[in-house]
């Protein structure tokens, strides 16, 4: 369970005080997720019920870069990019402290992400990831990547300290993909605002169409198709790492039928997909070295993702 502050009934009241969203009814931890702690919030307000997550964000997430990703969300969803909305406080703002934390309440979407989308899942997914682009190029705020090539440098490291045996094998690949990408943003491609974690676990679907994407904690200025690569690195491969030629047609399929690339993205998309592919491998392999068994979160696999860079880098050199 992901849940790193607790909070109880009694303080949760006390925080949504300043809110005016009626009384606290439940409150129940969400399970899934791995970065910040989450909160399924009920209220109610004489007969009506209204459902929230009531999200606390803990030490990886930059308390500093929370007003652009919860500005980028607010301006989604105020043009109709399904999305949850920021609620505000009395005050008009959308942070507040929560037992050490900063915290946040954000509208409750309904849906659920799928294990084993089909390929029009795949094509709906991509065409959403298009509409987001089009739809937040009129945010102005910016934010650097927080896990961009100085970080995965940083982390690479970090590993040399802890690694052994499987990881040491793992840390020497990543070494020598670091060496051969080096910065792998230095084209002048389309930017803007980005996701920079669509997994299918942050694409809800209900009805046979996308409900919602959630979680825009890693979002920021970035090349527009890094963004789809990484998200073709997530949505396009089986859980050992294998290439799924069709769910990569149908999701790319989907983007472009919205979104068309430029020859410059498209000549760049493996090189980058190759970098997306390693920026997970890195800060899996860290998450798994460094875990702390008294968090209940099991760190992910790194070498799912290492296989994803083999495929792109063929790609790169066909």
């Amino acid at each position: 369970m992901a849940v790193f502050t607790p909070v109880s009934l009694d303080e949760a009241r006390r925080f949504l005080a300043g809110y005016d969203l009626g009384e606290v009814a439940e409150l129940t931890a969400i399970a899934e997720g791995v970065e910040n702690t989450n909160y399924r919030l009920e209220t109610r307000q004489g007969a009506a019920r209204r459902r929230f997550v009531l999200t606390l964000f803990e030490a990886r997430t930059d308390e500093a870069s929370l007003p652009f990703c919860l500005g980028l969300t607010a301006h989604l969803a105020g043009r109709g990019f399904p999305c949850p909305t920021p609620i505000e406080d009395r005050s008009g703002g959308w942070l507040g402290r929560l037992n050490g934390r900063a915290a946040a309440v954000i509208e409750w979407k309904t849906g659920a992400w799928l294990l084993h989308p089909s390929e029009a899942d795949q094509a709906a997914a991509g065409a959403v990831l298009a509409r987001l682009h089009q739809t937040a190029a009129g945010f102005a705020g910016r934010r650097e990547n927080p896990v961009g090539p100085a970080m995965w440098r940083r982390l690479a490291d970090r590993c040399a300290a802890g690694a052994s045996g499987e990881d040491r094998a793992l840390l020497d690949q990543v070494e020598a993909a670091l060496a051969r990408l080096d910065d792998p943003f230095t084209d002048d491609l389309p930017v803007g605002p980005i996701h920079a974690d669509y997994f299918p676990d942050n694409i809800l679907f209900e009805e046979g169409a996308v409900s919602a994407v959630i979680d825009f904690y890693f979002g920021c200025t970035g090349p527009l198709v890094y963004d789809l690569a990484i998200a073709l690195s997530a949505w396009g491969f089986d859980a050992e790492g294998r290439p799924m030629p069709d769910a990569l047609a149908a999701f790319q399929r989907g983007y472009e039928a919205v979104r068309p690339l430029s020859e410059a993205e498209r000549a760049a998309l493996p090189r980058l997909g190759e970098a997306a592919a390693l920026r997970f491998t890195v800060t899996r392999l860290h998450d798994r070295i460094f875990h702390d068994p008294s968090k209940l979160v099991t760190p992910k696999d790194p070498a799912v993702f290492l296989r994803r860079m083999d495929h792109w880098r063929a790609l790169e050199t066909a």
